[in-house]
């Protein structure tokens, strides 16, 4: 299955991956990628819903029976729309509310304007996507493009604090017309002390093979400040995470300092220049990574074999 196909079954509303690794190559450089985000303007629905997890947690999915934390990715194109019916299983009211996108009043997800779901109900929210271009005064319109999020915003408070901390989180990525779409993509959510709702010490481990395109979607929640770091690789400070050509300006970096419901994404060639490895990620705010704020990402060789690595267990405190 490559990438286009993949693309479509997540926008036709099927069960999200979080690995996507194609056959990997000699080295560690881009391997050549045709595959591109096309012109947006199609109309898109899906079916979320909202349940309570085995473990305690909540999370939203694609099925029923089939919720995670993080959320499933919600990827569109500029000047895409998309209406999303969205059940609430829970015992509670719950809701839907997104970053980044447009939407009308009825679609923001909150109690203060009754757009959300009581028990058992169902709602449609409708999101609207735009390309960049200029206002009727002349101005300069942002695209939608970006990596952006969506969560709860009425559990356990009318803010939903408690449907966050409980796992009610998911990314969103609006895709412009000819982005290169990356072999995989991977979330990753710093929620209070945790990475994805995990116990500390268990944040996920993701892999790849050297050369694979990966691309990282990072959110934020909770009441702390964090600073997100990469070991071995780096990227763009910009909407892409990749620099457009030798004169761009953008600020290569490895560490992002990111606060409560910030956002943002990158794509890495797994392995450029410092080849197979089990690459750290992690809070750089030290006590936070000693509390167990980690994750691996595994960057395989062709044969499947990583240098050095043995499977981590969580340490004992």
């Amino acid at each position: 299955m490559d990438r286009r196909d993949f693309n479509r079954r997540v926008l036709l509303g099927g069960a999200a991956a979080t690995s996507l690794s194609l056959v990997g190559s000699e080295t560690a450089g881009a391997r050549p990628n045709t595959a591109a985000a096309p012109v947006g303007g199609q109309v898109r629905h899906l079916r979320l819903y909202a349940e309570k997890l085995p473990d305690g947690r909540f999370g939203y999915g694609f099925e029923k029976g089939r919720a995670t934390v993080p959320g499933p990715l919600i990827e569109v194109n500029e000047g895409d729309t998309v209406h999303i019916e969205f059940e609430n299983t829970l015992d509670v009211a719950a809701s839907l509310h997104v970053h980044g996108l447009d939407y009308e009043i009825s679609s923001d997800g909150t109690a203060q304007n009754h757009s959300d779901v009581e028990p058992g109900g169902t709602r449609t929210y409708t999101w609207r996507t735009h390309a960049p271009g200029r206002r009727a005064d002349g101005t300069w319109r942002a695209g939608s493009a970006g990596y952006w999020h969506y969560h709860d915003h009425v559990v356990g408070t009318e803010h939903g604090t408690g449907g966050i901390r409980k796992g009610l989180y998911g990314p969103v990525i609006v895709r412009r017309a000819g982005d290169v779409l990356p072999d995989a993509t991977h979330t990753i959510v710093f929620n209070d002390m945790t990475i994805n709702n995990r116990p500390a010490h268990s944040g996920p481990d993701f892999e790849a093979t050297v050369g694979d395109r990966v691309e990282f979607v990072m959110i934020t929640h909770g009441e702390y400040y964090h600073t997100f770091h990469l070991h071995g690789h780096r990227w763009a400070d910009n909407r892409t995470g990749m620099l457009t050509g030798p004169d761009d300006p953008s600020q290569v970096i490895d560490n992002k300092i990111v606060g409560p419901a910030d956002s943002f994404g990158f794509q890495v060639i797994a392995g450029e220049g410092v080849g197979a490895g089990a690459w750290m990620y992690h809070c750089h705010v030290q006590s936070h990574s000693d509390m167990g704020m980690v994750g691996l990402f595994l960057v395989r060789k062709p044969d499947g074999t990583i240098p050095g690595y043995e499977p981590h267990h969580p340490h004992e405190h």
